[in-house]
């Protein structure tokens, strides 16, 4: 009764040119991808790479866990990924059993070229925007992560409980 439908049109609306938007910039991150001279990494291969990044020193079940894959499959891709010289395997100084995955120098100047690059594209098309529609795109940007960070950390703490219990 005392909600109106216009809250729901609008989240649609929104979702909708967030769709859009993550279209334009997938083929926009394409594009700088293309451009990185060390060789193609599939799109699989550069998720282990950025959870290489932000985890520096994990186990391949963990790895496994933060892609929501199977360990098999991603050992197939750090396989890979070793052969190309991108990441590494260490032996864990906790566990004789377990491997440390690492970024090799060579995984982390590709991923600093491809953000660099990725960047460079995304502010030519930021720098051609008015400047109020940068600010709302960044208000906008701002509280979409703080949203996003805060389920993730929700569901964190759920599967931490489902584990425990």
């Amino acid at each position: 009764m005392g909600l109106s439908p216009e809250p729901d049109r609008r989240s649609r609306d929104a979702a909708h040119a967030g769709s859009e938007f993550i279209e334009l910039l997938e083929v926009m991150w394409e594009q700088g991808r293309e451009a990185v001279p060390t060789g193609p990494v599939s799109p699989s291969q550069l998720r282990v790479l950025y959870a290489l990044d932000r985890e520096d020193g994990i186990n391949l079940r963990m790895l496994a866990e933060a892609l929501g894959s199977a360990p098999p499959s991603v050992s197939r891709l750090c396989d890979r990924l070793q052969a190309t010289g991108l990441i590494e395997r260490t032996p864990s100084p906790v566990s004789r059993r377990e491997l440390e995955l690492r970024l090799t120098s060579h995984g982390r100047a590709y991923l600093a070229d491809l953000r660099k690059r990725r960047e460079s594209i995304l502010m030519s098309t930021i720098d051609a925007m008015p400047p109020k529609a940068r600010r709302a795109l960044l208000e906008g940007l701002r509280g979409f992560r703080d949203v996003a960070t805060a389920s993730e950390q929700d569901e964190d703490r759920a599967r931490t409980w489902r584990s425990v219990g």
